[in-house]
């Protein structure tokens, strides 16, 4: 009878061991497209000031749209609490800042895992912005705690 080697049987239990989320995703209706690491993610959208989803990335000037993800795990929790950083940039064609947020949750008072479960990034389409324009808009949100763990959302917005 042949014998499996130890390293192997390490090997195979430290893969299925480990809790390890990534993935990319694209809507082509509206361009939306995002990715994440290390975090689980149910669900990413693109809303208008209503919170009803998109079917375009055309947005109307002196209105509301927002980038929502939806059912975010695996943050690593300190006496309970989830610690989330969330940056949102938008800029011009020429790569100019309209908008420069490094970090929405700067204040750093923790959160209930569930109230974390959910962010939403909401960009005022105003001045300076201007009519017949396209944006681009990031969205990063990541884990204070364990910085590893990513979910990037990007769109461009085409403003009417």
């Amino acid at each position: 009878m042949k014998a499996t080697h130890p390293l192997l049987i390490l090997t195979v239990w430290l893969l299925t061991a480990c809790s390890f989320s990534a993935g990319t995703k694209k809507d082509l209706a509206t361009g939306l497209s995002y990715s994440y690491n290390g975090f689980t993610v149910s669900e990413v959208y693109f809303v208008d000031a209503e919170n009803i989803p998109k079917g375009t990335n055309e947005v109307d000037l002196n209105s509301e749209v927002a980038l929502v993800v939806q059912g975010i795990e695996n943050y690593t929790l300190v006496d309970e609490k989830a610690y989330p950083g969330m940056s949102l940039y938008v800029t011009d064609k020429n790569g100019n800042q309209v908008i420069a947020e490094r970090d929405m949750f700067e204040s750093n008072i923790g959160y209930s895992a569930e109230d974390a479960s959910v962010l939403q990034g909401t960009i005022t389409v105003g001045e300076p912005m201007v009519s017949g324009e396209t944006y681009h808009v990031e969205m990063k949100i990541w884990d204070k705690n364990k910085p590893d763990n990513t979910i990037s959302v990007g769109v461009d917005l085409r403003v009417k």
